[in-house]
This record gives structure tokens, C-alpha cells and sequence, in this order.
């Protein structure tokens, strides 16, 4: 069987979007097929308003084995561009993870190793086993990190520990990737998916305007000075106020019930 990316809406959150990383016998190594249908489908989550969040999540309890060496070896032997071109499709989806509007929550069992962890980093949220572990494990085979796994871990952690990480390629228990606050839930081992998709479920109850606002201005934080950003706060919140979800909240908790956003 082939590497594919599997999409879904599971009767239990059919607001939900389920991405389901599958290569049978590679431990969901990836592929550009997969690059290449991620993206599709994160466009196709944007224009469909029935879908709220998405779910990342890997085939058979394991979440992915990053990149397939067979595959690299293969394009060794190749002219540089075809790597190229794989690596460029990859950052596309990367991108297309950190600008969807609708809240993205990675479901981890296994390992996530490479760029499978760099897919995990992409989303918004963590959920991941108790026993799971994640590896940069590009240096391991003389290799240098892609899918923006070097970013992320820059952003998330201090220099040190995230050069520690990239440097050693040692693997990192999921235990103290949430101690560091890069892991935001810790569950029993077979329960991420099921957790990611309550809390999908849940957060997909929210404002998906205030949602989408939320996340541009968390993504612009870290490279903006104060000022700028209370400006782009100030802006955001008046055109919130003014956005039918604004109006539907304020009158929901003012009645005492459930808003019902549309």
C-alpha cells in the first residue's frame, strides 16, 4: 500500500476534520502525495464553514517516522531539484498548518521522528500518549532539519535546549516536552486521538471568527514591538465587536446559555 493522507469526518465530531498520516509498514514515513493532499484538504476546511477544527493525527497507534531514507537515498542520485521541489511542497503544507483559520490539534501515539515531529510543531495544539516520544532526528544521519522543525523548536524553547535537542537528535519523552509547555495534554497511551477529537469538538462550539483573530495575533506576537501589536489588538476587537459572533456571545452570557455560533 502507498503513503496516502487519509481525510475524514468521524460521526463522534462531524464538525471535525480528521487528518490520518497512513504508510502501512513505514511507520507513516512521509510522502509528497501527502504534502500535496494536506493542502487540499486544509483549503478545502476553509471554505467548508461546517468543519470548525482539524485533527493531525498517524495511522496504527504511531504518529510518523518523518522522512523515508530509501526515498532521500533515491534522490540523491537525482539533480538537487527534485529535493528541492519536495522539501518547497512540504513548507507549503507547514505554512498552510500555521494559517489555518480554524483551531489544528495534533493527536500523537508513537513517536513523531523528523519532519513528523515538525508536523506536530506546525499545529496549534498537542495532545500526545504518556509514552509517546519525538525526535529531531535529522543529525542522527548527517542530515538538517526541514519543515520549519528548526523554527519551531527556536520559538518554543531557549536557544540552548533547542540546539541541545537538534544537535543530540536523542529522542524526548512526551512527559517532558509538556513540562516544557510544548506538549499541552498528556494522556494514557491509544487515547490521544480520542482526546484531541473532544477537544476539537469543544473548541469547535467557539466563535470561529474570535478563533481566527486569536491566532493571527498570537502568530504576529513573538515579531512585532508592543506597540504595534496594540494596535493590531485595538483593531481586532472592534472589528470582533461588530462581527454578528461578538453580538450572539454577549447576548448568550447575558442570558445565561450556550452561544450558538454559526
Amino acid at each position: 500500500m502507498s503513503a496516502e493522507l487519509l481525510a475524514s469526518r468521524p460521526p463522534e465530531s462531524e464538525s471535525t476534520l480528521v487528518l490520518t498520516l497512513s504508510n502501512p509498514g513505514a511507520r507513516n514515513a512521509l510522502h509528497p502525495d501527502m504534502y500535496a493532499a494536506g493542502i487540499v484538504a486544509l483549503e478545502t476546511a476553509e471554505r467548508d464553514t461546517s468543519i470548525r477544527a482539524v485533527v493531525l493525527t498517524g495511522a496504527d497507534d504511531f504518529f510518523c517516522a518523518g522522512g523515508n531514507l530509501h526515498r532521500l537515498l533515491e534522490n540523491r542520485a537525482k539533480d538537487a531539484s527534485v529535493q528541492a521541489q519536495s522539501i518547497d511542497l512540504l513548507a507549503q503544507w507547514i505554512v498552510a498548518l500555521r494559517t489555518c483559520t480554524k483551531p489544528v490539534i495534533a493527536a500523537v501515539e508513537g513517536a513523531a521522528a523528523g519532519a513528523g515531529f515538525s508536523l506536530a510543531l506546525a499545529c496549534d495544539l498537542i495532545v500526545a500518549a504518556e509514552d509517546a516520544k519525538f525526535v529531531m532526528s535529522y543529525a542522527r544521519v548527517g542530515l538538517t532539519p526541514d519543515g520549519g522543525g528548526s523554527w519551531f523548536l527556536a520559538q518554543a524553547l531557549p536557544r540552548q535546549l533547542a540546539t541541545e535537542m537538534l544537535l543530540e537528535a536523542k529522542p524526548i519523552a512526551a512527559e517532558r516536552l509538556h513540562a516544557l509547555g510544548v506538549v499541552n495534554r498528556l494522556v494514557k497511551p491509544g487515547k490521544a486521538r480520542d482526546t484531541a477529537l473532544a477537544w476539537a469538538d469543544e473548541l469547535g462550539r467557539g466563535s470561529p471568527n474570535a478563533f481566527a483573530r486569536i491566532k493571527t495575533l498570537v502568530a504576529a506576537a513573538r515579531e512585532q514591538p508592543l506597540a504595534d501589536h496594540l494596535s493590531d489588538e485595538r483593531d481586532h476587537f472592534i472589528a470582533s465587536l461588530q462581527h454578528s459572533d461578538a453580538l450572539e456571545g454577549i447576548h448568550a452570557f447575558l442570558e445565561k446559555r450556550a452561544p450558538r455560533y454559526r
